[in-house]
């Protein structure tokens, strides 16, 4: 069992950056960001591979998200500039042992999650 834990959540205003970071207790094939708006269903924002370091981007974030790691540290990062209110949701680390054509489903575990507020 991987545990995951979210960090760097906060309040920033339109326009600006923050990035947020998620630590893994394990090593697993690749991980991923997703977000969650009140009222929304989830959604797919990022992920990555540990061996290869391949991205994949949700078609909103493109360009403004950037999505690393640090394999030495066990853990991965979301850079995320141009911000907007949009943007305000709560951001959920996720962590998947196999390879599947989807990017954006069949992940094994879950953070917690941060709250992110983008103010207009």
């Amino acid at each position: 069992q991987v545990q995951l834990v979210e960090s760097g959540g906060g309040f920033v205003q339109a326009g600006g950056s923050l990035r947020l970071s998620c630590a893994a207790s394990g090593r697993t094939f690749s991980m991923g960001w997703f977000r969650q708006a009140p009222g929304t269903e989830r959604e797919f924002v990022a992920a990555i591979r540990w061996c290869g370091g391949t991205t994949y981007y949700a078609d909103s974030v493109k360009g403004r998200f950037t999505i690393s790691r640090d394999n030495a540290k066990n853990k991965v990062y979301l850079q995320r500039n141009s911000l907007k209110p949009e943007d305000t949701a709560v951001y959920y680390c996720a962590a998947r042992d196999s390879e599947y054509a989807s990017w954006t489903a069949y992940y094994d575990y879950w953070g917690q999650g941060t709250q992110v507020t983008v103010s207009s």
